[in-house]
């Protein structure tokens, strides 16, 4: 089957002064004023629309369900007072599931050029309901029909193999200099007059139950709210690592477990968990309670990225975090782990 062409949806931030209020962080001028939480919302419907024009092709009954979000890289900080332009397209097609990949941009306008946001990658798995006793649904062939159609593959073929790599890692013990970066963190904390920031003290959470204004298909929470949710809970988190302003830099991985259902109750539980010279790591789980209380279940695991800047947007320093426990520990690790990949990936490639 040839290759889709892209779904564009325009947010009329330019043009729409009400709108354009909405989306603000704080009724000031300032960089990078845009709530990124409602930036995750509109790309999660945007994947959803994108995956159901391929999907409905054989399967015209069909539902699209999220399953992940992988690598959300902001690029350049949005201007709340610019349209926003989100293109999505599909990268890849596996026997059940396909990935979305969105361009969030500015588009050229007024002697401005345009501005290249984020890339985003959504995996949708096609469903033959919404309701209970939904199957997966085989999902037709997809060729490549160019060159960068091909790339945009291979490229979504190297993202889900990096993933497996991750799920892999992660079971590793400790390298040599790992295990002495923790025996640092560790001793610190028996050092006379020990005053730094303990993991433990980067914990938050919060709560809320949902209400049908809240659902997508039937019976089941639009995924959109929840990540917006979560990002703005962990955007509180964060705040208690970042002494000046913490603005997002990267969605690293957001998985969706299990559905969410109209009346559950909803806890966001957020951990900084990992600090850098200047960003921070939160990873926030969103644990169900089911309306008649006899099931709490992980509906979605999330791992933002932060960076901490001043009023120019000019990276400043953080504390750094101590882990105590073996957890904490884990943890710490997973997001090193994370970074080190990434800071190599941008040196392969010279960026």
């Amino acid at each position: 089957m040839a290759d889709p062409e892209d779904r564009i949806l325009t947010v009329p931030l330019g043009s729409d002064p009400s709108l354009r209020r909405r989306y603000m962080v704080l009724d000031q001028d300032l960089p990078a004023n845009v709530r990124f939480g409602l930036i995750l919302e509109v790309l999660d419907k945007v994947a959803e629309e994108c995956a159901l024009d391929y999907v409905r092709r054989t399967h015209p009954q069909a539902r699209v369900v999220t399953a992940a979000i992988d690598n959300i890289f902001v690029r350049s900080a949005a201007d709340v007072h610019r349209d926003l332009v989100f293109r999505a397209r599909v990268n890849f097609v596996g026997r059940t599931s396909l990935e979305v990949g969105i361009r969030v941009e500015h588009p050229a306008e007024a002697g401005l050029p345009a501005a290249h946001i984020a890339s985003c990658y959504f995996t949708m798995v096609a469903r033959s309901t919404a309701r209970a006793g939904a199957e997966s649904l085989v999902l037709p062939g997809f060729e490549p029909g160019d060159a960068l159609a091909v790339r945009r593959w291979e490229r979504a073929i190297a993202r889900r193999e990096s993933y497996r790599q991750q799920l892999h890692q992660a079971q590793e013990p400790p390298s040599r200099e790992e295990y002495a970066l923790l025996a640092s963190l560790h001793a610190a904390q028996d050092a006379p007059g020990f005053q730094g920031l303990m993991a433990a003290e980067c914990v938050t959470s919060g709560w809320e139950r949902t209400y049908p204004e809240h659902e997508n298909v039937p019976t089941k929470i639009f995924g959109g709210h929840l990540i917006r949710q979560a990002f703005e809970q962990s955007a509180i988190c964060v705040e208690q690592v970042a002494p000046h302003r913490p603005v997002i830099v990267a969605v690293n991985r957001i998985n969706f477990v299990q559905p969410v259902r109209m009346g559950d109750k909803l806890q966001f539980l957020s951990r900084a968990v990992y600090s850098g010279s200047t960003s921070v790591c939160v990873e926030t789980d969103i644990i169900r309670v089911s309306r008649d209380r006899t099931q709490t279940n992980l509906s979605n695991s999330c791992v933002f990225t932060f960076v901490n800047v001043d009023d120019d947007l000019r990276p400043q320093p953080v504390p750094t975090i101590h882990p105590a426990t073996y957890a904490e520990d884990a943890r710490y690790l997973a997001a090193h782990r994370r970074r080190e990949a990434r800071l190599a990936w941008k040196a392969s490639r010279g960026r």
